[in-house]
């Protein structure tokens, strides 16, 4: 029986041009959009978490500027109760050290965007590397998604 199988499905490959339509066991065009939407969902939680490192570098830059403002006004209250002389001398090396502050300030600004930009690079290149090796090996793209999906489900029983 077997071999009447067979030559049903060769003449149903002949009649459709070279292309196989879906048969009764389903067919490679499920599967695809599956895998599709797996990388669109992969891509999407890499641009989110590369965002959200984004935010949180920004936040974070933020709140250091806000501190050293707040010690840059400190140091200048504590200068201005001194004395007349002393007071002078203290101011000219609290604008040195407020520029000195301000200058690295703006240098961890500069490296923390640099270091969200490359994050963001890599992460936008290892989802296309996904995409790309999905395209390559679909059957390794769904074994390994099987995979993690029995690693993500037994994790989820233990906890």
């Amino acid at each position: 029986m077997e071999h009447s199988g067979a030559r049903l499905e060769s003449q149903s490959f002949a009649a459709t041009g070279g292309q196989f339509k879906d048969g009764p066991r389903g067919g490679a065009a499920g599967s695809g959009s599956s895998i599709s939407d797996s990388v669109a969902r992969g891509k999407e939680a890499i641009g989110t978490a590369a965002n959200e490192a984004i935010n949180s570098a920004g936040s974070d830059l933020q709140a250091l500027r806000t501190d050293l403002n707040s010690l840059k006004e400190t140091v200048a209250k504590f200068v201005s109760a001194a004395g007349s002389e002393a007071a002078k001398s203290a101011r000219e090396v609290t604008s040195n050290v407020a520029g000195q502050v301000g200058d690295v300030a703006n240098d961890l600004a500069g490296k923390g965007a640099e270091m969200a930009s490359v994050a963001s690079g890599h992460a936008k290149s290892f989802a296309s590397e996904l995409e790309n090796m999905a395209r390559r090996n679909p059957i390794g793209a769904l074994a390994g998604a099987m995979v993690l999906g029995v690693l993500i489900g037994l994790m989820g029983r233990r906890s």
